[in-house]
Formats: structure tokens, sequence, C-alpha cells
């Protein structure tokens, strides 16, 4: 890699060897890609966040390419060689590409992104990017978010392209634009939301004159649709590091236009009404909820964890013994939750299963050691429905006191209310409680059709069977009879 900057030699050795044997494990798929573009008379480079990624030591099989030649013949050259080819991003100048490869003794599957040499700005007015395809790589690079994103590797001779100092950059771990930062978020606002998930990602800092552009610009964020934003804050939210990236958006003033709920949890506290800080105690919860994780990173966990306690700065009251009360905070922060997931464009299913997190996440304060009834242990496994498990962790994460004794109480006050889960579940199938009667057996019972009567008998059911528990055929039978009697 001729080409590479050379102020810290045994700094570059290191990542130079470690990048080369990153490309080398992909270049069977890499290199036959970039002889067929030289045969045509284009040019190929990995480029951005591959060449990031390789210098890392974390390649995956998602590469990303950059080149001279035009979308329309990427297309011509990719398909008699691509395994799969799609066109969605075609208007942007990209191409994707899906390619099995022998890599050693194993096959595996590449999925490629084929960019042409491009910028992307934005006017003042458009919620879309306007781009303007360009003729040299290095063109390409200046206009890209970072410098750790603006390094290339032009293939097949495996030439290392960094005309603005990204490696430099990658060993610091610092994230700085290529460009004045005030140019490059004009071109692109969504950029201020990426250096904020980059740090969260790479455990990044952000250069200072990057800070002072993203406070500057930051009213410039409301331009960009709130599917970007939405996605740009999942990465975010997924990442090794999200309290990071949270915390620079707070301080930068973009949460104020993309979350304003999180800034708002940084409550006034005073002499005379101590409380918690609630947005210091929401991260920590976010942290100890991810703690919990056990199959990967969960996006419906961490947002509820994120969301929990937004309704109390609508609820806050100052009592005259000098306490502080948030009373009915989980209604007014479902309520907001779904509010703010639904103009961040969240699928329906999404903003109902966090509101409801987010709802529930003070029921199990009402526990105490063990006071509730199995009845009531029973609608708190049918209110939470398939969202039991992260419940769970979200209750247990939302403990934050520094009081060992407490913390160790509603442990085991916890431990004892799913013990007691897993008991019920074992004797009675609490995932799927239903009244003993269906609604056929019960319109046959009362001789009557469909309608609402049915609902009101089937309801009047549920509520035993949540009670009482499981009864037999018989026993329910008598029971719907009374009820029907009753009504009549």
């Amino acid at each position: 890699m001729p080409n590479a900057n050379t102020d810290n030699p045994s700094a570059l050795s290191q990542v130079q060897h470690r990048a080369v044997s990153e490309l080398l494990r992909v270049s069977p798929a890499a290199d036959d890609l970039a002889r067929r573009f030289q045969e045509a008379g284009f040019s190929l480079a990995l480029v951005g966040g591959s060449v990031r990624d390789a210098l890392l030591g974390r390649l995956g099989n998602d590469l990303d390419f950059t080149t001279d030649a035009r979308p329309e013949d990427v297309l011509r050259i990719v398909r008699p060689w691509a395994d799969a080819v799609w066109d969605v991003g075609i208007a942007f100048g990209t191409v994707g590409v899906q390619k099995d490869a022998l890599v050693g003794d194993t096959v595996q599957r590449f999925q490629i992104e084929v960019t042409t040499y491009r910028s992307e700005a934005y006017d003042r007015t458009s919620r879309k990017p306007e781009v303007s395809y360009g003729d040299s790589i290095e063109e390409d690079l200046v206009r890209r978010d970072f410098t750790v994103n603006a390094m290339a590797v032009a293939l097949p001779e495996k030439e290392f392209i960094d005309p603005h100092h990204g490696l430099d950059d990658l060993a610091a771990r610092v994230l700085r634009t290529p460009g004045t930062p005030e140019e490059s978020f004009s071109d692109d606002p969504l950029r201020m939301m990426r250096a904020a998930r980059f740090a969260a990602q790479l455990d990044f800092e952000v250069a200072p004159e990057v800070v002072a552009a993203m406070k500057e610009m930051a009213g410039r964020i409301e331009i960009v649709s709130a599917e970007r934003v939405r996605d740009e804050l999942n990465k975010l939210l997924l990442s090794a590091h999200p309290r990071k990236g949270l915390t620079l958006l707070v301080e930068t003033g973009l949460a104020q236009y993309v979350l304003p709920e999180l800034p708002a949890l940084r409550l006034e506290r005073d002499e005379h009404h101590r409380h918690k800080d609630v947005y210091d105690h929401t991260l920590i919860v976010l942290e100890q909820a991810i703690a919990l994780e056990e199959d990967g990173p969960d996006l419906t966990l961490r947002l509820a964890a994120l969301l929990h306690d937004i309704g109390k700065p609508r609820t806050r009251r100052f009592e005259q013994d000098g306490r502080v009360s948030f009373h009915h905070h989980e209604v007014v922060g479902a309520k907001m939750t779904k509010k703010r997931m639904t103009a961040l464009k969240y699928s329906n299913e999404l903003v109902k299963d966090v509101s409801r997190l987010v709802e529930l996440h003070l029921r199990f304060h009402g526990y105490g050691t063990g006071e509730w009834t199995d009845s009531a242990v029973r609608r708190y496994v049918r209110d939470a429905g398939p969202l039991l498990e992260r419940l769970h962790k979200l209750t247990r994460s939302d403990c934050t006191t520094r009081n060992k004794r407490k913390a160790t109480a509603l442990s085991r006050a916890y431990d004892g209310l799913e013990a007691r889960i897993a008991q019920l579940q074992e004797q009675e199938q609490l995932d799927s409680i239903r009244p003993d009667l269906d609604g056929n057996q019960i319109m046959g019972i009362l001789g009557v059709r469909p309608g609402p009567v049915v609902g009101k008998a089937y309801q009047h059911l549920l509520e035993l069977r949540l009670e009482n528990g499981p009864m037999e055929h018989d026993e329910a039978v008598a029971a719907l009879k009374e009820w029907w009697s009753a009504q009549n």
C-alpha cells in the first residue's frame, strides 16, 4: 500500500499488516470483481467503512466499493458475474450484488454495494439529497462524512489512498471531517447524527471543531426525513456504547430536535427538593438493560429503557413534605412514547411493544415482599404477554439505587415473583391464558348467535380464570349459566 501516511511507522505497519490480512481474506471476490471492471475500462476501489473496518481488523462480508463507472455500466459488468443483483438504490448511484465465493475451503456469501463516484447535498427546502456523479476518487472521498471513512484501496493492485489522513485519525480514535465540518453538515445534516452514532459504535472521540459545528447547526437536522433520523438512532442504540452517542446528541442540542423527551429528563435539583437525576438514571437503566441481554442487541428493550421515564417531567409535583412525586408517569410516558415513535416512523408493532413496556414498568412495585395473590401474578403475566421476558429485564434494570440493602431486597423480591410465575406457568400454562370455554361453546350453552353478548360472556370467564385459576368443564358451564341468569 504505497500511498499510506508515514508519520507513525510502527502503528502504520501494524494496521497495514492487519488490513492486508483482512483484504487477502476477501480478495477472491474483490479481486475477481475488480478485474472485470478493469477489463471494461473502469476503476474499482474498496472504500469507506469497509477500509476502516479492515484497518480495525473487523471487516465482515458486507463490502462497499466505489467506481468511475456509471450505474448502467456497473449493471452491465456485474450481472454476468453476480448470483443476484438489485438496483433499488440506483437513483443514488448504488447497485447491490450478492456473490458466493470460495474462501479457503469454505464458500462465503458476500453482500456488495458498488457506488459511482458521487456527492450528495441538500438544498434549504428539500428533504431529499441531490446526487451528482464525479470523475475522480479524490473528489468522491472529500465528500465523505469523516476522514476515517474517506480512505480507499484501489483494486486489484491494492494501492492505499488516504488524502485526508484518515489513518492518523483512526490511530488517534478521533472523528474529523475531510473538509470543514460546517461544509460537511451543510451538504448532509444527517452526518451530525452519524458523528454520534460512530462515537457510540467505535468508542471514538469527536473532534472539538466537529462538536462546535454540531452545536451551531443542530437545527439543520429538521430538513432530514424522519426515516433517516430513525435509522441512525437505531444504529446508535444498538451499538456497543450507546450512552456515549446519546450524551453527544444531548450536549450538542441535536436531541432537542430528534428526541426532545431525552434532554427534558435533566430536571433541576435544588436544596429543598432533592430527587434523583432522571436523565442520568435513564442512561444507567439503559446500560443495565444491555447487560441483561442474552441473544444480542434488543432494540425493543433498549428503546423501552431509554423512554421508560419520559413521563416524569410532565407529572412532577413538589409535595408539602418536601418529597417529589411523579404520579402516573408510566401512563403519561406510554402515550408520549407512542407519539414520539410514531413521529419517527417506527412500525406499529414496535410502537405498541415499547409503549406497553413503558406502561408496565412500574407494576412490580406493588408486589412488595410477595403480597400479590396468584390472581395478581396471573394478571401481570397476561398483561405482559409475549413481552414478559423483556419486562423482567426492564424492571430489574430500573433499580439504580446506591443503597445496597434496598437493591438486594428488590432483587430478591423480583426473584420471588419470577419463581411464582414459573410455578404457575408449569401448573396452568400462563403463557396462553384463556377462558375455560371458547366462543363456540359459549354460544352453544347459551343458545345465542355471534354478537356482543358472546364477548361479554368470554370476558367474564376470563376474569374468573385469572382470579381463580383453571376450572373443570362442568364448573365453567355452571359459572357461565349463573352469569347469564344474572344478566336476565
